[in-house]
C-alpha cells in the first residue's frame, strides 16, 4: 500500500524536473500577480486607493512569445473593492496584447481593455523581471490604464502589480 510519505515523494521527485523550460519559440509562459491601483483621475474627480476604499486585481494570464523580441498576451485581472463593511467583486477585464522584449529585463505590454462595467480602452505597461531562476521569475510592473464608454468620463489610472512567472 502507498503511503503519504511515498506520495509526497514521488510528488516531489516529479515537481523537481523543469517541465516548463523551451529554448525554441515560440514560447508559452504563464503568470499570476497581484495589482494595486493607486490613482485614478478624470475630468470629474481623483480616486485614491487606501484613502477611503481598497482595491486589488488580481491579474491572470498566459504569454507566447513568438521570438525573443516579441510576443502575445492574454490577461484576464477580476477586481475587487473593499469599502466599509462591504467587499464585492467589482469588475472582470479581458485584456489582450503584444509584448514588446526592451532588454535588461525590461518589456513593455500594449493591451486593448475590455471590462464587464461596461468600459473599455488600451493600458501600456512597463514590467521588469526582478529575480529569475530555472523554474520561475518574480516581476514588478507599472501599467497606466485609460477607459473610456458606459457613461463615465474617461479616465487615466496609475498602479503598481507584481508576480511571479512561470
Amino acid at each position: 500500500m502507498i503511503s503519504f510519505r511515498h506520495i509526497f515523494a514521488i510528488t516531489l521527485f516529479c515537481l523537481s524536473f523543469n517541465l516548463f523550460s523551451q529554448t525554441t519559440y515560440p514560447k508559452i509562459t504563464g503568470y499570476f500577480g497581484i495589482l494595486h491601483p493607486i490613482a485614478t483621475f478624470n475630468s470629474e474627480q481623483t480616486s485614491v486607493n487606501f484613502r477611503d476604499y481598497y482595491a486589488v486585481g488580481f491579474p491572470t494570464g498566459i504569454n507566447i512569445w513568438k521570438n525573443q523580441k516579441i510576443g502575445f498576451s492574454f490577461e484576464v485581472v477580476p477586481n475587487i473593492r473593499v469599502q466599509g463593511n462591504s467587499d464585492k467583486v467589482t469588475n472582470l477585464l479581458f485584456h489582450p496584447g503584444v509584448l514588446v522584449a526592451l532588454g535588461n529585463g525590461y518589456t513593455f505590454a500594449g493591451r486593448t481593455a475590455f471590462e464587464s462595467s461596461g468600459r473599455y480602452g488600451i493600458t501600456p505597461v512597463i514590467n521588469k523581471t526582478i529575480l529569475k531562476s530555472d523554474n520561475c521569475s518574480y516581476f514588478a510592473a507599472i501599467p497606466f490604464p485609460i477607459r473610456f464608454g458606459n457613461d463615465h468620463p474617461a479616465s487615466f489610472t496609475v498602479g503598481f502589480q507584481f508576480g511571479i512567472a512561470f
